[in-house]
């Protein structure tokens, strides 16, 4: 259906830091992170075997325990069946530093604009005008790099390489892993003994458990059947993302790493999944304002403010209404422009109380859009000007205050109360716990 010849022919690396958190926390250790048997879990301070979230397993564990990352921690062996299972917390800090030491490996071998890091383990490489600077064969390339990170950093790393950003994604993830050499590279022309040979389409990047059994409802089991699906059925079961399926089952996919995507408009959020149900009406309240605070200092970071508010809240799984479909709501508001928390957070409360019924609640997330240049206030008439002033320039001198000596510096006294999580989650990276970016 696509004539290769005029597709992208380019050399991209996909290289994966193997077991990333579990690799980090190995060497932290002082081990061999490919002979140590740990996983790296989330949960509260002083919990029990078997409770929190299993953020990363090592190679070892995966194998001689059958665990995989993000699984429950009651999914674990008993300690009698695992006694040489460790459990370490997570160190955030200590990842972000280890995925920036990566980048400026990277950067030895391409410039910045050919160097897309796709999550914190894993980047893109476009090799396609400097690999012949280091080897003769991308293979060879790819192997230096390999050696580069793991004489400097420890880690272990798998490499895709393919003709576009897709074949060098699916290589990796279906191939390189298991190869020896923990390297693979994926052709247009090997489209048919590749990518039609993935025995789960969930194997296949970017289609999930949903779009799979979407596919299988269909009567589309497999990649070689999608491959050779008439792209109108696709089209008007899936919209335009039937199409990108199509063209990703023949292995296309026209993307440049080099130009970068600029999205058109841009917002800020945040988010929080609750520890436990909150019911209480106040105990809620207290989290959406600090969760609507915290954005709020975002946008005034960047001297923008808001003309639309966004509130989400999920309830939870025991509140759920089959019978409406309501798992909760996500509702927006259109507002005059401001960055001052008093009046974000206002519309936020108020949009709660006409949209809650009671229900209990175990998600909160806020986001603010329609962003413009902080160069004027509008000031309301129905209030007094010089308090409107001073909230602005309290939320200012808060910032300072907290950015020079930390958050929990200054603290409103709700957020010492029962139900708060602000100071809990200032001490998060990525919802997680921080620690310290050891060396």
């Amino acid at each position: 259906m696509y004539d290769f010849k005029y597709e992208p022919h380019r050399i991209i690396f996909m290289i994966d830091n193997k077991s990333f958190f579990a690799s980090c926390e190995a060497l932290r250790l002082g081990l061999n992170p490919m002979k140590a048997c740990l996983v790296v879990i989330s949960r509260q301070p002083d919990a029990p075997w078997g409770s929190g979230l299993i953020m990363a397993a090592s190679p070892l564990a995966k194998k001689k325990y059958n665990l995989h990352n993000v699984m429950r921690a009651r999914n674990l062996p008993s300690k009698k069946e695992a006694p040489d299972l460790m459990l370490v917390d997570p160190h955030m800090n200590l990842y972000i530093k280890r995925s920036m030491q990566v980048l400026d490996i990277f950067r030895k071998y391409a410039a910045d604009e050919d160097i897309h890091m796709y999550s914190i383990d894993e980047g893109m490489i476009d090799m396609t005008t400097s690999w012949k600077l280091f080897g003769n064969d991308p293979y060879n390339v790819a192997h230096k790099i390999q050696k580069d990170i793991h004489d400097t950093l420890g880690l272990y790393t798998t490499c895709g390489i393919g003709e576009n950003p897709l074949l060098a994604k699916l290589a990796m993830d279906n191939e390189a892993k298991h190869n020896k050499s923990m390297v693979a590279f994926w052709h247009y022309i090997d489209v048919p003994d590749t990518i039609w040979r993935i025995p789960k389409l969930e194997d296949v990047w970017g289609i999930n458990t949903r779009t799979a059994n979407h596919l299988r409802r269909i009567g589309i089991n497999n990649v070689y059947q999608l491959a050779h699906t008439d792209p109108a059925i696709l089209k008007k079961e899936f919209g335009i993302i039937g199409e990108q399926l199509f063209a990703e089952s023949w292995g296309v996919d026209r993307s440049i790493i080099s130009h970068k995507y600029h999205p058109k408009t841009k917002s800020y959020g945040n988010s929080q999944v609750l520890q436990r149900d909150y019911s209480q009406q106040r105990e809620i309240e207290i989290v959406i304002r600090e969760i609507g605070e915290q954005v709020g200092a975002r946008i005034r970071a960047h001297n923008l403010c808001a003309g639309k508010v966004s509130l989400y809240i999920g309830f939870s799984f025991s509140e759920l209404d089959y019978d409406n479909d309501r798992d909760g709501f996500n509702v927006q508001r259109k507002i005059t422009p401001t960055n001052v928390n008093h009046e974000l957070v206002q519309t936020l409360l108020a949009i709660f109380r006409k949209n809650w019924r009671g229900e209990a609640v175990r998600c909160i997330g806020v986001s603010y859009s329609e962003l413009v240049p902080d160069h004027s206030m509008q000031l309301n008439i129905l209030e007094d000007p010089e308090l409107q002033i001073k909230r602005y320039k309290l939320d200012h001198v808060v910032d300072k205050l907290r950015k020079k000596y930390g958050f929990s510096a200054v603290v409103k006294a709700s957020s010492l109360s029962k139900g708060a999580t602000a100071i809990q989650r200032s001490k998060l990276v990525g919802g997680h716990n921080g620690g310290n970016a050891y060396e």
